[in-house]
């Protein structure tokens, strides 16, 4: 038997709990990882809440994680036991010991990066990956707007996008935040609780607005957000900290310039094997040539993954946390 967090009803970080389970041998396809950290992240409180449902209850949450394979299933080619992995993708269920996973969800991890910074980039990473690569594609020159830019997301995102070239604006909610933000990759850094980030963005681009806006708060900042684009410019919403933003009329992005809105999930852009592999190669790139660092900012024992929960809630974390077997 192995030890996993598991939820039987959806509520506050209290209905995480610590508790014996069976994994047992894994089926065609599968393979049976054991853990050598786990990865926290938003979607982890969506799951928790119920906001994004589950299959059902009880359930192992988690997303994120990276280990050692101990078994393979009939048909699996790719990896062999000993083999050492990493993954952010479905089914839920990092949050384990050991679990059992498709091996078509998992890639092989370099020599170079240990099982802590895998579980703390492989997600935000990705993430960032597609947001910068593939929803707005920023060119040199582009200017744009990061909220929460020294979150896990935000630390990745920032750098990865000065490293081509933009000029990046980032959100945060303190001082000590706003100097972490600049330390990876912000030009200029917005304390928001303190001053307009909308004028300060039109200030800061001489009043022509920024190409692409990516926000993972949600409902405060949306409305705010899409007064900070040039026209054609990208409203990328992929988050929902503050909460889920509330239904608008589509006529007013014609209003505000004729801009793009979009919604977009990680587990979409990967949903290819070729797109999960091409997604994890070039994050493996940016952070093996120097141009990304990852930095395990919070670890926490597997054993309490609700207190890193309410930490991660009341905004206590900064950067990548780790939850450790």
């Amino acid at each position: 038997m192995s030890k996993a967090i598991r939820i039987h009803e959806h509520g506050g970080p209290e209905v995480l709990r610590w508790e014996e389970v069976e994994v047992g041998e894994p089926g065609p396809g599968q393979l049976r990882v054991r853990h050598g950290a786990v990865g926290l992240n938003y979607i982890d409180v969506y799951h928790r809440t119920g906001l994004y449902p589950l299959p059902s209850l009880p359930w192992t949450l988690g997303m994120e994680g990276a280990g050692q394979v101990e078994a393979v299933g009939d048909g699996v080619t790719e990896f062999k036991p000993g083999d050492r992995i990493a993954y952010a993708s479905p089914p839920v269920g990092a949050y384990a010991e050991v679990r059992l996973i498709p091996a078509d969800r998992v890639v092989a991890l370099p020599d170079a990066i240990d099982d802590r910074t895998a579980a703390a980039m492989m997600l935000q990473g990705m993430t960032a990956q597609y947001l910068l690569r593939r929803t707005y594609r920023v060119q040199a020159g582009d200017a744009i707007l990061l909220h929460a830019a020294a979150g896990g997301v935000g630390l990745i995102a920032s750098q990865w996008a000065r490293h081509l070239g933009a000029t990046v604006i980032g959100t945060v909610g303190n001082d000590e935040k706003a100097e972490l933000a600049r330390a990876h990759g912000c030009h200029h850094v917005i304390v928001y609780n303190r001053e307009n980030f909308t004028e300060r963005v039109r200030e800061i681009t001489g009043g022509q607005g920024v190409a692409a806006v990516y926000d993972s708060v949600g409902k405060d900042t949306f409305m705010g957000s899409l007064d900070c684009l040039r026209p054609l410019g990208m409203m990328v919403s992929f988050g929902n900290a503050s909460g889920p933003v509330p239904p608008f009329e589509p006529g007013i992005l014609a209003a505000k310039g004729s801009l793009f809105f979009t919604r977009p999930t990680l587990m979409t852009y990967t949903a290819q094997r070729a797109d999960l592999l091409a997604s994890a190669s070039e994050l493996f790139e940016v952070v093996s040539s120097g141009a990304v660092r990852i930095e395990v900012r919070q670890t926490y024992p597997l054993a309490e993954t609700a207190r890193a929960h309410r930490d991660l809630e009341a905004r206590q974390t900064t950067g990548s946390t780790v939850l450790l077997p």
